[in-house]
């Protein structure tokens, strides 16, 4: 993707472009209205000035569209693919302990049920004991520090998917 593309898509395709970056819609389409970009910066500064004014609404939102840490399976083949990543995500992740994968899916159960929203945290070189951490480190949290903390992490996964968007 080049910013001339961005630029000169159609509306729709624009907006089908950003919401990989983040699922909000009042922030895909703060993103689209706001183009022409210049730069990579001034998308991401567009990106962080739209985010400051994001409600709880909105944030629940963005946060529905990734899946939940919650199924044996499906964490099993996360974890067991980790060292094919590309180094500069999750170089240093060490297969994940079969301990580790139920603990992950019952600590997501836990504050899923507690904060009704799902557990988000910017797994961009974390392994999953530094995300299981994470994870009991945040439980004991009240729900509005815990919708902050979340917002915090989806907006660096949302950067960061931004980034990786003109990396190509």
């Amino acid at each position: 993707m080049n910013l001339n593309t961005l630029n000169t898509m159609p509306i729709s395709q624009a907006g089908d472009t950003f919401r990989q970056c983040c699922a909000a819609t009042g922030w895909v389409d703060g993103m689209v209205r706001s183009r022409p970009y210049a730069t990579l910066v001034s998308i991401l500064n567009t990106s962080d000035h739209i985010w400051m004014d994001m409600r709880e609404s909105d944030l629940l939102e963005a946060f529905s569209a990734h899946p939940q840490i919650g199924n044996v399976d499906s964490l099993r083949q996360k974890y067991a693919s980790t060292k094919a990543m590309a180094a500069g995500e999750q170089a240093s992740v060490q297969q994940a302990t079969e301990e580790t994968i139920q603990a992950l899916v019952k600590g997501n159960a836990e504050y899923l049920e507690k904060f009704g929203f799902i557990f988000i945290v910017c797994a961009t070189g974390k392994s999953a004991d530094e995300m299981l951490a994470l994870l009991h480190a945040r439980l004991p949290n009240s729900r509005p520090q815990e919708l902050q903390n979340a917002a915090e992490e989806q907006h660096k996964i949302t950067a960061l998917r931004l980034e990786k968007l003109f990396s190509w």
